[in-house]
C-alpha cells in the first residue's frame, strides 16, 4: 500500500461527534474525557504523521471533528457539496484537539475564525482558504470526486515512497518563519543522505534511461 486515501460513507464525510454521547461525556469525570481525549489526539497524530502521502475524500458535512480529520491529511479533495464547521463552541466547548491541525491547514487567523464563530463554510470557501486543495462537482454516485481522488493518487504514485516519507518527516520539523543556521543545516544534511540512497538511484537511472522507476506500478 502506497497511499491511504480517508473517505466517509454515505451522504457525508463525517459530521461530527454523536452530540447524545457528547451530553454524556460531559457528565463523566475529567479522568475519563482525558482518555477519550488522548485516543482522538492519538488517531489525528497517526494520521498526521503516517510515512505515507494521506488523501481526504469529501463530500457532504465535516463537522468538527470531521475538520480536523480534512486537516490531518496530507492532500483533501471536496465535492462542490462539502461544507465544513469547526463547530465546537456551538455546544458550549473547543476545538482543541483538532486546533493545531487546523492551524497547520489555514493559518492561525483563518482558524480562530472558524473556532470562534463556528460557522460553515462551503467547498470554495474552503479550497481559497487551503483546507481543501481540489474541488470538483458533485454527482449522487462520486463518479467525478472519486476520478479527482484517483487522479491525485497517481500523482503520489510516480514519486518515490521513501522520498515521500522523508518530505513528510522534514516538513513536519520545519515551522513557517526565518531560515535559520538550523534550518539550513537540516536540509543540508537531510538531501545529502538522501541522495546517497538506493532510491534517488534508481530515480535519476530510471530518467536518464527514459523508463519508469521500478516503484511506480505498471
Amino acid at each position: 500500500m502506497r497511499v491511504i486515501v480517508l473517505a466517509g460513507a454515505g451522504k457525508h464525510f463525517s459530521a461530527g461527534a454523536d452530540l447524545q454521547w457528547m451530553q454524556r461525556a460531559a457528565q463523566a469525570s475529567q479522568e475519563w474525557n482525558l482518555a477519550d481525549a488522548r485516543k482522538f489526539a492519538g488517531m489525528l497524530h497517526r494520521i498526521a504523521t503516517c510515512p505515507k502521502p494521506t488523501v481526504a475524500r469529501v463530500q457532504g458535512a465535516a463537522l468538527g471533528g470531521g475538520v480536523g480529520l480534512t486537516c490531518a491529511c496530507d492532500i483533501a479533495v471536496a465535492a462542490d457539496n462539502a461544507s465544513f464547521s469547526v463547530s465546537e463552541a456551538k455546544f458550549g466547548i473547543l476545538p482543541a484537539v483538532i486546533g493545531p491541525y487546523v492551524t497547520n491547514a489555514v493559518g492561525k487567523r483563518q482558524a480562530q475564525r472558524l473556532a470562534l464563530t463556528a460557522t460553515r463554510v462551503g467547498a470554495a470557501e474552503a479550497l481559497a482558504m487551503g483546507m481543501v486543495q481540489h474541488v470538483v462537482p458533485f454527482d449522487a454516485e462520486g463518479i467525478a470526486l472519486d476520478a479527482a481522488v484517483d487522479a491525485v493518487v497517481k500523482d503520489l504514485l510516480v514519486c518515490g515512497p521513501q522520498a515521500q516519507a522523508e518530505i513528510k518527516q522534514l516538513y513536519a520539523d520545519m515551522e513557517v518563519g526565518p531560515i535559520t543556521p538550523e534550518v539550513r543545516e537540516l536540509t543540508a544534511q537531510t538531501i545529502s543522505r538522501v541522495r546517497g540512497t538506493d532510491e534517488a538511484r534508481e530515480g535519476f537511472a530510471a530518467f536518464l534511461g527514459k523508463r519508469p522507476a521500478n516503484w511506480i506500478p505498471q
